[in-house]
């Protein structure tokens, strides 16, 4: 069936009134340079729109519970199927949702165990069945067929044997004799009544089973006597016939830990412990206990603490004057555990650093108490359920030999295989058919969109923007959905080249299951794969949001349009090799033995003084090589940054270096009152030319009545913020404009003072671009606007709030941020692909503010994808040679020249096809 959206008169934040139609049942990508509408067009008013809709659709009882959503800037949408968004970005923070929770693969998993799961014994280590009487006769035959036995059940206590020739029963198995009832008067416990001796084949079936049930109907336990052969042990219900113990019927709450019925009951579910860690509490141990190594006693409210440590010390021969590592064990340990005084200081003796957070425990009731212990806390496996998060009943149950925990701390490239090789019995397969296919479908969706290294049990909140983008894709593969419209931001986030293709495919299937996709794109390998392209442009911001073009890929690439996205695909214009790389002039910051997660004990030395990409597939280290060791154990030296810093040995070469930055993609701010110019410090200024008009004098305003962050000038109703959340309980929440300010942020009065002619809300929604022309005047702001416009950033608006920016526009605005209050050199700059949401133009750009900090004198390491940036490397440190346990090795490092020279690197084939 042929048709199309059409998105009619659409002026959504910059967009320019356009007309765009988007055809049904095809791959359609949005392209243009970064802030030139594409978000605007797709999420802002496509998706908006199709949201609205939704919550039209219901009841007027659910209704009331959800508020309205306001509806896009645009005069009409027309075929618009139901809208599902993928967005780039990881807004879990739940410790409990897991990447098995959140495809639904854990809850079949639970399912499966449920409904075809062994239970072993753990004292005797031998399956324990739910022994009916047909089971058991089903066994006999299966494992005994053609052989002949007794079937008995043993006495408890001693019983007359009138009453068990009363039941029918006339012979009895006593010390391994068949003696007869009617020859003994009383029969002893643990004798064995027999009930029938029978030859087990498929004739004797029904008389086994009424055999059977006849003794089970007298004990809990039978026992079977194959003749020749072992006596086997059958007990009623659930329990072992060896030992006794009893078990619970097997339920999918049982294998959640989520639930009370299944979590670990120390934990609760979450697998690890919150525990107070050493490694927090004495963040740098070359310091003495006077220089305060132990850094929470360090504040100044804690200093009759400190005095107490201090005696303490001295009174037990202590050295106070050395560094902590050189301390013995013996007085490391009398430091944490005190010499058992009372845990309250107040009462003399010392408790020890341990004593003391267990004091502070009984106080957490106190907000500032609770932050004040997460500081100097750590994650810890639990040490009952050994991180698997289950209670041990849970354990006890198996499928195919593994256990559930077994199955989910493998990677999905494991868990593949295993899948497709488990071993069942006729009638288990028959019971966990329609399971086993979600579960093994689901498994090769996570597989297909480039995720075999992670595990089922990895949480949500730890995956990457990039990973969890896919998590979602795969989900909506898992869904079967048809007739749907998906709406992606930037899919190809994280993903090395050669894993592009298989996400082509993936969006592909999506398409040919009579879906619509449509994404936000810069990756030419996905341009090229589209049935449809519809470019927004020409530039950014204000220069931008006009249609450039719509139409096939194949038109596109062969009219005479001369946009920047044609000629960077068709070669025109590309970004230039750098015409000399540099070297490092003998300093090196070298990493010795880091193992953290799948590192396999590498030793890396990083050239100071140049411009270094990190490089290798998804999972392949690069994160854990970058933050948890290098970063982290950097900020803990030069910040006393108290986090758990990643394995290693040794880092040297700290000496040439004054600082460390990570340049990530976190919000700059979490509510909308952050925005870039406070974010880069410009707003103070901007403040205070607004206070300083004749208006704002003669009304009695200062700098603080243009401030939405303190009362006074603000709007009270969305307290500066300009739009009030609504929790949509079941969908993401939505924001809504105040309708006390119209979105404006500030009261009345304060919007009649004005400057150049534009009040402050208005002088906020200028662009960094036209804020450059409208404060000509001001070289400080100047500044500070320029640096935005050099990290390719002009077209964003002065106020924009910040949880509406993207990462990548995060990211450029804390560099721009570094640039502006440079005051020193050797620091070194960790980024986290910045290139995310770039067009190759603003990758040009950035590349330039990037080269600028290091001919200042620092050093920029980069985690990429991105080959126009590897290929513009001084360096490249690549890992891999896969992802997860394959992965952790160091596969090439050298110059981009060198490392596409090296056979075994991904990174170097695809650098083959640029240099």
């Amino acid at each position: 069936m042929k048709g199309e959206i059409t998105v009619l008169g659409a002026r959504e934040n910059n967009l320019k009134n356009i007309n765009v139609s988007i055809p049904w049942h095809k791959f359609t990508v949005i392209t243009g340079l970064s802030g030139s509408g594409k978000s605007s067009l797709a999420l802002d008013t496509i998706y908006a729109e199709g949201l609205r809709r939704y919550v039209e659709c219901l009841s007027t009882y659910a209704r009331q519970f959800l508020e309205r959503v306001d509806r896009p800037d645009m005069d009409d949408i027309t075929g618009l199927f139901p809208v599902i968004a993928i967005e780039s970005r990881n807004q879990v923070k739940s410790s409990r949702s897991t990447v098995g929770t959140t495809t639904e693969i854990y809850d079949y998993l639970r399912l499966l165990f449920a409904k075809i799961g062994r239970i072993f014994c753990p004292n005797c280590k031998k399956e324990v069945k739910y022994n009916s009487p047909e089971n058991v006769a089903k066994e006999l035959l299966e494992k005994n067929k053609d052989k002949s036995a007794i079937i008995t059940f043993p006495l408890k206590e001693s019983t007359p044997s009138q009453e068990l020739m009363s039941k029918g029963f006339i012979r009895v198995i006593s010390n391994g004799n068949v003696l007869e009832v009617e020859d003994i008067s009383e029969l002893s416990e643990g004798s064995e009544v027999i009930v029938d001796k029978v030859f087990i084949s498929k004739d004797s079936f029904s008389r086994i089973t009424d055999s059977l049930e006849t003794a089970f109907a007298e004990s809990t336990y039978i026992n079977v006597h194959i003749l020749d052969g072992d006596i086997l042990k059958y007990s009623k219900g659930l329990e072992c016939p060896y030992c006794q113990k009893k078990f619970d019927e097997l339920t999918p709450l049982l294998f959640s830990f989520n639930s009370p019925r299944g979590a670990c009951s120390n934990c609760r579910g979450f697998g690890n412990i919150l525990e107070i860690d050493p490694d927090l509490v004495v963040p740098n141990q070359d310091k003495s206990l006077t220089q305060g190594a132990i850094e929470p006693l360090t504040k100044p409210s804690l200093k009759y603490e400190m005095k107490q440590l201090l005696e303490f010390a001295r009174r037990r021969g202590i050295d106070v004057n050395a560094p902590f590592k050189n301390l013995p064990q013996k007085a490391k340990e009398l430091i944490f555990e005190g010499d058992g005084g009372s845990t309250l200081l107040t009462t003399g003796g010392f408790p020890g650093i341990k004593g003391y957070f267990r004091y502070l425990e009984e106080k957490n009731y106190k907000l500032h108490v609770r932050v004040f212990l997460s500081k100097y806390r750590s994650a810890f496996i639990c040490e009952v359920c050994n991180g698997g998060r289950l209670r041990p009943e849970s354990l006890w149950v198996k499928v195919g030999g593994k256990t559930i925990h077994e199955f989910v701390e493998m990677p999905i490239k494991n868990l593949k295989i295993s899948f497709e090789n488990l071993s069942l019995t006729d009638y288990e397969g028959k019971i966990a058919k329609e399971i086993l296919k979600q579960i093994r479908s689901r498994i090769d969706f996570l597989s297909k969109v480039g995720l075999q290294y992670i595990t089922l049990s990895r949480l949500t909140k730890t995956l990457s923007g990039g990973e969890a983008q896919r998590v979602d894709l795969a989900c909506q593969l898992g869904a079967s959905l048809t007739d749907t419209l998906y709406i992606m931001d930037e899919p190809s986030i994280g993903l090395h080249p050669k894993d592009i293709d298989r996400l082509v495919s993936i969006i592909k299937e999506l398409r040919d299951r009579n879906n619509t996709v449509v994404i936000v794109e810069h990756d030419f390998n996905m341009i090229r794969s589209a049935d449809y392209i519809v470019e927004l442009g020409p530039l950014a911001g204000e220069k931008g949001g006009d249609v450039v073009y719509q139409g096939s890929v194949e038109k596109f690439l062969n009219n005479s349009n001369q946009s920047l996205t044609k000629r960077y695909l068709t070669h025109q214009e590309e970004i230039p090799l750098p015409i000399k790389r540099r070297k490092s002039k003998g300093r090196y910051l070298t990493v010795v033995g880091a193992s953290e997660n799948n590192l396999k004990n590498i030793n890396v030395s990083f050239p100071l003084g140049t411009f270094i990409c990190v490089t290798g597939v998804s999972g392949s280290g690069k994160s854990s090589l970058m933050h948890d060791v290098l970063y982290l154990s950097l900020a803990r030296r030069f910040r006393s940054e108290a986090e758990k810093v990643g394995k290693f040995k040794e880092i040297s070469g700290t000496s040439h270096l004054s600082d460390v930055l990570m340049l990530d993609q976190t919000p700059i701010g979490k509510s909308s009152r952050s925005n870039p110019v406070t974010y880069i410090k410009a707003y103070d200024e901007i403040r205070r030319v607004m206070s300083s008009t004749w208006d704002s004098r003669s009304k009695g305003f200062q700098a603080s009545h243009f401030s939405f962050n303190v009362p006074g000038g603000r709007c009270d109703t969305c307290q500066g913020e300009g739009r009030q959340k609504i929790e949509m309980h079941f969908l993401a929440d939505v924001f809504i404009t105040c309708e006390e300010c119209k979105g404006k942020r500030f009261k009345k009065e304060v919007l009649e003072v004005r400057y150049k002619g534009r009040n402050i809300n208005e002088i906020l929604n200028l662009s960094v671009d036209e804020a450059m022309s409208f404060f000509s005047g001001f070289p400080p702001l100047l500044r500070k606007f320029k640096i935005l416009q050099d990290v390719g950033l002009g077209y964003l608006r002065l106020g924009q709030p910040a949880p509406t920016l993207s990462g990548g526009e995060a990211q450029r605005i804390k560099i721009a941020r570094e640039l502006g209050r440079k005051d020193g050199k050797d620091i070194l700059y960790i980024l986290d692909e910045p290139t995310v949401g770039l067009h190759s133009e603003d990758i040009k750009k950035l590349l330039r503010v990037l080269n600028k900090l290091v001919d200042a004198g620092d050093t920029v390491i980069i985690i990429e994808h991105n080959l126009d940036v590897i290929k513009s490397a001084d360096y490249i440190i690549d890992l891999g040679p896969e992802g997860g346990d394959e992965g952790g090795h160091i596969v090439a490092q050298g110059t981009p020249e060198e490392v596409s020279r090296v056979e075994g690197s991904y990174t170097g084939i695809y650098l083959r096809k640029v240099l």
